[in-house]
């Protein structure tokens, strides 16, 4: 609440240089901002009596939105990569598919490694299991496994995330 929104009857006041004035009316906390030509802004409300501060709400106002902003900048938005196997996938297609995912962990994404299993492949899930025990292995360097191996229906999948530097 700013200004005349503020209803109570005293306000413990802060000036604009951060100094403590007591506590005032509401009245006499108006006329003080009102001189220094700010506004009276309630930071504390839950107090007794409420704290307000003598500020400029405008640029109060401005100086979060920057801060979020470069917030949001700064942060990193992580998504998730997938890289699907067979069962009985041939050496050269596993090498390939292990490059492009540690290529994925190299540029900070997660990477969810899927065993897809067709027909009555299901029955041999043994086998998507030590396979997917050796992508981890080649994965090592570059990855560590966040989510175990987990049978969900016909698939079987982990998730790798990049290792910390």
């Amino acid at each position: 609440m700013i200004n005349s929104e503020i209803k109570d009857a005293e306000v413990r006041l802060i000036g604009p240089d951060g100094e403590q004035l007591g506590i005032v009316s509401n009245k006499d906390a108006q006329r003080i901002a009102d001189e220094h030509n700010l506004d009276l802004v309630k930071i504390a409300p839950q107090a007794k009596p409420p704290v307000c501060r003598v500020m400029d709400y405008g640029k109060h106002k401005f100086e979060l939105a920057k801060k979020e902003k470069e917030a949001r900048k700064n942060q990193k938005v992580v998504s998730i990569k997938e890289v699907r196997l067979s069962p009985n996938i041939d050496e050269h297609d596993f090498n390939t598919k292990v490059n492009q995912g540690i290529k994925f962990l190299k540029a900070g994404d997660k990477v969810k490694v899927s065993v897809r299993f067709r027909g009555r492949e299901i029955t041999h899930s043994s086998l998507g299991k030590d396979l997917l025990i050796r992508v981890q292995d080649a994965m090592a360097e570059v990855g560590v496994v966040e989510k175990g191996i987990k049978l969900e229906g016909r698939n079987m999948a982990m998730f790798v995330i990049p290792k910390k530097i």
